[in-house]
């Protein structure tokens, strides 16, 4: 159920104000860090931004999808890294259990990930299998009411952090995603250990790891759903999760776009403002009419979302232009600052690497394009 307009209106008024005014200013120390201060965590469990997309009755905010989408682009104007330090309680580490989760595993779990006294993540790919998806090794013998969990995670988001797993693991033996379960693995228990964490062309701040589990005891109580939903229960999370990321990519273009912007009146080559020059113009016009296409599919695809339609197709679409779009933008605001775009000085350098990532992560944009036209071709139109 939406917020009214006037408690919404609030929170976006709050979450701009607490991007301006506490984010930004510490975006080249997050850099510099490679960390988020823990401080600033704090904060934002103080705001309830762990708990957005979680139902009030489990302590969130119960945002829908609309309205969370809002919310990521209020994000993407600053460094990735602060939204990643929520983004998996919001997105990828919670939505299993609440798509899938009995009511025993809610209550136990969701007000806990909610308040973020608990940070999750969300454990599918593997060393081998990355955009086959339904190719998971990881695996799960069942003996009595207990799972034996043995396999490699690879590149998982927060996992240095986590302190719960979604995790995808092979317990039958069927081929491809029939086979695959999932299940909600604690950081504690024995046989869970996590490696060191990936030094990585940008996003810093936002870590991943190896999550290797060895012969790790895992109830029966911890499974989501039946056996053999687990790839079934991904695919969902990561519809949703697709239509964040494409969110927050409309985000950081915007905010490179007011960048150049900001750099081409102030900056003079012969005798005037660069941004009289039609050529700096044009691609200041292309960068805005992208980044206005993206915003426009982002949103009315979270209303169709909302209503209850398939968006399997428009959350691949969006997913897919919103990255490349962004990746554009930032190509261009890069030439547009000429040399001082390439300096680390300026936040233009630092997003320019910071949105590669957007173009792999939640399904490349090769595995969008095949989304799109596997469901194109399924709707016949």
């Amino acid at each position: 159920m939406a917020l009214d307009t006037e408690t919404f209106d609030a929170l976006i008024a709050t979450v701009r104000r607490f991007v301006a005014d506490r984010l930004r200013p510490l975006e080249a120390q997050v850099e510099a860090d490679d960390a988020v201060p823990e401080a600033i965590v704090d904060e934002m469990r103080a705001l309830g931004l762990f708990g957005l997309s979680i139902a009030p009755e489990y302590g969130g905010l119960g945002l829908t999808m609309s309205e969370e989408a809002r919310v990521a682009i209020e994000f993407g104007r600053t460094t990735p890294a602060f939204r990643s330090a929520f983004g998996t309680n919001v997105g990828i580490g919670s939505q299993g259990l609440v798509i899938a989760g009995s009511a025993e595993q809610k209550e136990v779990w969701l007000p806990k990930i909610a308040s973020g006294d608990i940070i999750t993540s969300f454990a599918l790919t593997e060393p081998d299998v990355g955009s086959d998806s339904g190719s998971v090794a990881t695996r799960a013998i069942r003996n009595g009411d207990v799972y034996r969990l043995s396999g490699t995670k690879r590149y998982i988001t927060n996992a240095d952090r986590a302190d719960l797993f979604t995790v995808m693991a092979r317990t039958g033996e069927e081929k491809g995603g029939r086979g695959v379960s999932a299940f909600l693995v604690p950081r504690d228990l024995p046989g869970v250990t996590i490696g060191t964490p990936e030094k990585k062309m940008g996003q810093k701040g936002a870590k991943v790891a190896d999550v290797m589990f060895d012969e790790v005891p895992v109830p029966l109580a911890n499974r989501l759903g039946a056996e053999g939903d687990g790839f079934r229960i991904a695919m969902q999370v990561l519809d949703r999760g697709r239509l964040h990321i494409a969110a927050v990519c409309v985000g950081v273009a915007e905010r490179l776009i007011a960048d150049a912007v900001a750099y081409a009146t102030s900056r003079r080559q012969f005798g005037k403002p660069i941004a009289e020059h039609q050529l700096i113009q044009a691609m200041i016009a292309d960068s805005k009419t992208e980044a206005l296409a993206a915003r426009a599919l982002v949103l009315d695809t979270a209303v169709r979302k909302d209503a209850g339609d398939d968006v399997i197709l428009e959350s691949a679409a969006a997913k897919y232009f919103a990255s490349e779009m962004v990746g554009r933008v930032a190509d261009r605001a890069v030439q547009i600052l000429g040399g001082a775009g390439y300096i680390a000085d300026y936040g233009v350098e630092r997003l320019y690497r910071d949105v590669r990532l957007f173009r792999i992560y939640e399904g490349t944009s090769q595995i969008q394009q095949l989304i799109i036209a596997r469901e194109t071709l399924k709707r016949g139109e």
